[in-house]
């Protein structure tokens, strides 16, 4: 077995200058898989539809499907690059001062999927409700049509804003690294799939249990019951016992309440960290400033009106005190 994966190990070991994680290990080989599958998805579509075209207000719309996977280029490069420069040593720190040395088996591999899952809801929901997190999760809600390519709409602001802290509490309490982010890697392998309008709905017991295409595009939505909903992985439970779960009954309107209408990479990757940071810096009590930091992205201070960089197109959201 070790035979096999060597020449992929040899060959991300000369391309990063180091060892691939084995969250690496997972995402990168599937990436002709995932495009594949998006080709699948669009030649499945047309056959069905026999409506082909990639233009403007079409599902698969040539200029987003272009942003998406610049987007999703730029996740990766800037992913190892902040695994080089110090995510991966945060991590290796992290072990050394472990409370437990949990064993690998069958038994522990699963309970660890269930811890990784649990880590990434608490992501994910802070992702949205708080908006130091919500400026780098922004860039994947900011699509308006759904397929494939969507989930690769992702942010190079990942190791800056510090995604990676939701799951040193699973190293610390001695679930190894490899075993953890390789988990968060397969989870987010699987998402991959679960991006697109192809697969109406399954069984109710289904839905109730797994991340489903379905649960998912509830998950995008900007309508006002979709909004913060969803924030599972690969299973639902936890929206469950949390309280975030919610069916997909109206027709989905994707994209984000306060929706930045541009296709340029910079624009898209920075606009809500350029628009907080100015909004923080605004004249105003200093307390209410930070509170820019730390409050749901749609809170708006007394006084200031919301910052906004680039032109965005807003839509009813929740009001936030």
């Amino acid at each position: 077995m070790a035979s096999l994966f060597e020449p992929l190990v040899t060959a991300l070991t000369a391309l990063f200058g180091r060892e691939p994680t084995l969250n690496e290990m997972i995402l990168i080989p599937m990436i002709p898989v995932f495009i594949s599958a998006f080709l699948l998805e669009w030649l499945y579509t047309y056959r069905k539809t026999g409506d082909a075209a990639l233009s403007k207000g079409k599902p698969f719309w040539l200029s987003e499907v272009l942003a998406n996977f610049s987007l999703g280029a730029g996740y990766y490069v800037s992913g190892a690059l902040m695994n080089l420069l110090f995510v991966a040593a945060l991590f290796t720190v992290v072990w050394e001062h472990r409370l437990f040395t949990i064993p690998m088996n069958l038994g522990t591999i699963v309970l660890a999927f269930f811890v990784q899952e649990l880590c990434y809801y608490w992501f994910h929901r802070t992702a949205h409700r708080v908006r130091w997190f919500w400026s780098q999760h922004v860039a994947h809600h900011t699509g308006e049509n759904m397929n494939m390519s969507t989930a690769a709409r992702q942010s190079i602001l990942n190791g800056i804003v510090g995604t990676w802290m939701f799951y040193l509490p699973a190293v610390l309490i001695g679930f190894s690294p490899e075993l953890i982010l390789g988990l968060l890697g397969a989870n987010l392998a699987f998402q991959w799939f679960v991006h697109t309008e192809a697969v109406h709905k399954f069984h109710p017991w289904v839905e109730w249990w797994i991340n489903t295409p379905s649960n998912h595009r509830v998950h995008h939505g900007r309508n006002l019951q979709y909004i913060d909903k969803n924030y599972g992985g690969v299973i639902m439970l936890y929206d469950h016992l949390f309280g975030t779960y919610e069916p997909e009954q109206e027709k989905v309107e994707y994209g984000t309440p306060r929706q930045i209408k541009s296709h340029n990479w910079f624009v898209m990757n920075l606009h809500e960290f350029v628009d907080m940071f100015r909004d923080a810096m605004a004249p105003g009590p200093l307390g209410e400033r930070l509170k820019h930091f730390w409050k749901p992205p749609s809170w708006e201070r007394e006084g200031h009106i919301p910052v906004h960089t680039w032109t965005v197109e807003r839509h009813p959201e929740p009001v936030e005190k």
